[in-house]
C-alpha cells in the first residue's frame, strides 16, 4: 500500500477543523498516511501531499528529492505556482493518487558550493549585496565563468541563478526569460546591473558555473529558495552545478504549463 505523508503550512497546523477534514477524506479512501513535521518523517514515504503555497513546497522539496519522495501540492498560499490543485479540488487529487492514475514531472535542482558548505535549490540561488550593519555594500562585483570561459563581469545589486522552475519567480521579475520545465538549462540574471550590456544568460545545466568575487568590499548574502542561509565577507568563489537528483511532482495528465502561467501570473491573453 502506498504510504502518504501530509505536510501542512505552518499557520494551518492549529486549525483542527481544516486538518480533520483532510484526514476524513483520506480515511474514506482507505489511504495510509502520517503527518510530517520535518525531514526525518519523510523516510519510508512514497509521496508527500503539501498543503500550502510555493514557500511551503520549497521548504521540503530538497529533502523529498534526496529520498525519492514524490510531491503533490494543494494550494493554500498566495500564488501557488508549484501546487497542482486548488483546495476545492482536494477530492480529485486524492482520487487520482489512490487510483495511481497521474503523470510525473521531474524538476531539476541547483547544487551550490561555497565556504565549504553545500546547498540545494529548486527555485534559485540569489547572491545579493548586504544592506545593513557594518557589512553594508553599495554593489557587489562578480566574474561569471561557465566551464572556465568568462561570460561577464558584473557590478550589480546581485545575481540570480535559476532553474526552469524558478524562472517564473525572482528571475522573471528581474527581467529573465521563462524556461519551460522540460528544458535542460539554467538562467543567470543580474539584479540592477550597472551596465548597458549585462543581460540574462541561459546556459546548459550540464555546465559548471563559477562565480568569483573581484573585490571584497562588504559582505554578500547567500539566499537559497528565498531563505538567507549565510552572510559572507571573506569568500572567493561560489560554484553552481546541477544537483545529482531531481524532485518529482505529481500532476494531472492535462497539465498545461502555459495555461497555469497565464492564470497564476495574471497575464490574460485575448
Amino acid at each position: 500500500m502506498m504510504k502518504v505523508g501530509l505536510y501542512f503550512k505552518k499557520n494551518y497546523r492549529g486549525k483542527r477543523d481544516y486538518i480533520e477534514s483532510v484526514l476524513a477524506a483520506l480515511n474514506e479512501r482507505g489511504m495510509q498516511y502520517s503527518v510530517v513535521g520535518g525531514e526525518s518523517d519523510l523516510d519510508g514515504l512514497d509521496l508527500l501531499m503539501v498543503f500550502g503555497g510555493d514557500g511551503t513546497i520549497l521548504n521540503i522539496a530538497s529533502a523529498c528529492g534526496r529520498r525519492g519522495v514524490k510531491i503533490i501540492g494543494v494550494n493554500y498560499g498566495h500564488t501557488g505556482f508549484l501546487a497542482e490543485f486548488e483546495p476545492e479540488k482536494l477530492g480529485k487529487a486524492l482520487n487520482m493518487i489512490s487510483a495511481g492514475k497521474y503523470a510525473l514531472q521531474q524538476r531539476s535542482m541547483l547544487k551550490v558550493c561555497c565556504a565549504g558548505k553545500e546547498y540545494y535549490a529548486l527555485n534559485d540561488l540569489v547572491i545579493q549585496r548586504c544592506t545593513s550593519g557594518n557589512e553594508f555594500s553599495n554593489t557587489i562585483n562578480l566574474r561569471a565563468a561557465i566551464d572556465g570561459a568568462v561570460v561577464d563581469n558584473y557590478t550589480a545589486d546581485g545575481l540570480i541563478v535559476s532553474t526552469p522552475t524558478g524562472s517564473t519567480a525572482y528571475s522573471l521579475a528581474a527581467g529573465g526569460s521563462v524556461l519551460t520545465p522540460d528544458i535542460d538549462a539554467f538562467i543567470m540574471t543580474p539584479i540592477c546591473a550597472h551596465s548597458l550590456h549585462s543581460r540574462p544568460v541561459v546556459y546548459s545545466d550540464k555546465s559548471t558555473l563559477t562565480l568569483t568575487r573581484t573585490d571584497k568590499r562588504g559582505a554578500i548574502n547567500i539566499v537559497i529558495d528565498g531563505t538567507t542561509v549565510d552572510c559572507l565577507l571573506d569568500i572567493d568563489q561560489i560554484v553552481v552545478t546541477k544537483a545529482p537528483f531531481k524532485v518529482s511532482f505529481i500532476t494531472s495528465f492535462d497539465n498545461n504549463f502555459f495555461n497555469k502561467l497565464l492564470i497564476k501570473l495574471n497575464i490574460w491573453s485575448k
